[in-house]
């Protein structure tokens, strides 16, 4: 092939594209709309291994049908825009390395620049954070930078709130690109409030010119009212970690940078950036922290004092009463079973009413004794059997059969 061909993109049959056509999908498709989406992002990165530069102009392509194609799909569960962000971070990355020469390039940005004015709900967001990116130089960014920073410095400087600049992520992004980073301190120091989303361009300029300690600061500076603590702090956390600060990234950053929907979860990606760090003390850590799900999984695997157990079933009953039920039965388990140092009947009666505190909140206090019971009268001779059956038997009900435990 001629190497003036090397930089053009050649045709390729597309699969996705008459699948992903305007209005392709109703207001039930979303679940469609996701495997539509999966389904063209695998054929891209397969087209990227053999020609980049096709694959690129295939990414382009597919940036331009999202809001056309899932403009009337209902939203509202998330599903969607998690796929489309999903995407985004698999598929940019291939357009932004791709070997494009500046005609090539320039058609690109105009394309993808006419698909975020059409986009309707701000689908390509990531698309805007990694403008300066995908310019590929200094030049090409500093010129879509001069397009908006006018634009974006008369509405900050405007004393009226609520002023919107499409495209602001695109400016500021390219601001950094091109290295007009005081420019863009400037621009943002108009701000009237912090403003995470723009500011961390900002973060980026002042690392780009190797200012740690004011990047820093300045990520730190953006926290305020309704601005994402997690996303600032997985931010600073990660500066720590490539400048090599890594016990200094832990204490101040990682059980709150790494928060996900369960605990388990949050320890896994724990480990993962810290491979040198103990495990069982991060869980230990992780489970002091508030994350009861790790806290009652660290108490099942481990064998943690029957008192402790029980304290923590009395201390945590309005922050949750289901967590305190299963910890306090798992208390009087670990009695029954003869662990704890000195116990007395005082702990198993605490540990008891701590359990029974839960129950009662909970609505599930007959059944609660039951199983009770049923746990005692299975060991006899366990210590302090006798103790629970007595104070069991009080209530009639618990004699009533047949009976399933509450963990059944």
């Amino acid at each position: 092939m001629p190497k003036y061909l090397q930089s053009m993109p050649t045709r390729h049959p597309w699969t996705f594209k008459p699948r992903l056509r305007s209005r392709a999908f109703g207001w039930k498709g979303s679940h469609l709309a996701c495997q539509r989406l999966k389904e063209a992002v695998t054929e891209i990165k397969k087209v990227a291994r053999m020609n980049p530069l096709t694959a690129g102009e295939g990414v382009v392509s597919l940036m331009e049908r999202i809001w056309p194609a899932f403009q009337d799909v209902d939203t509202s569960s998330g599903a969607l825009g998690g796929a489309v962000c999903w995407a985004q971070h698999e598929l940019l990355p291939i357009a932004i390395e791709a070997p494009a020469d500046r005609k090539t390039r320039d058609e690109w940005m105009d394309r993808l620049w006419q698909a975020i004015e059409d986009d309707g709900v701000d689908y390509l967001s990531m698309v805007q954070e990694r403008w300066g990116e995908l310019c590929r130089s200094g030049e090409v960014a500093s010129r879509w930078a001069d397009k908006l920073l006018g634009l974006l410095r008369t509405a900050w400087s405007d004393p009226r709130p609520g002023n919107y600049v499409r495209g602001t992520s695109v400016c500021l992004s390219s601001l950094v690109a091109a290295g007009r980073h005081q420019e863009l301190l400037e621009v943002l120091a108009l701000q009237r409030f912090p403003f995470w989303h723009d500011r961390q361009f900002g973060m980026q300029a002042l690392l780009s010119q190797s200012r740690i300690e004011e990047a820093l600061a300045y990520a730190e500076a953006s926290r305020g009212l309704i601005q994402p603590d997690t996303a600032i702090d997985a931010a600073c956390e990660k500066i720590l970690l490539d400048t090599g600060r890594t016990d200094e990234a832990y204490q101040k950053y990682a059980l709150t940078a790494n928060g996900s929907s369960t605990g388990l979860a949050t320890f896994r990606s724990i480990i993962k950036k810290y491979p040198g760090r103990d495990p069982k003390k991060i869980l230990l850590e992780l489970a002091t922290s508030g994350f009861l799900d790790l806290a009652l999984e660290f108490a099942n695997t481990g064998r943690t004092d029957p008192r402790t157990l029980s304290r923590a079933s009395r201390d945590l009953l309005k922050k949750d009463a289901r967590f305190c039920l299963e910890v306090g039965r798992l208390a009087i388990q670990r009695i029954l079973e003869g662990y704890g140092y000195e116990l007395t009947g005082v702990d198993v009666m605490d540990a008891y009413d701590h359990f029974m505190a839960a129950a009662q909140t909970l609505g599930i206090a007959s059944q609660a004794r039951a199983d009770v019971l049923a746990i005692a009268t299975k060991q006899p001779e366990a210590a302090f059997s006798d103790i629970l059956i007595r104070q069991c038997s009080f209530d009639p009900q618990a004699w009533e059969a047949p009976r399933k435990t509450i963990t059944e």
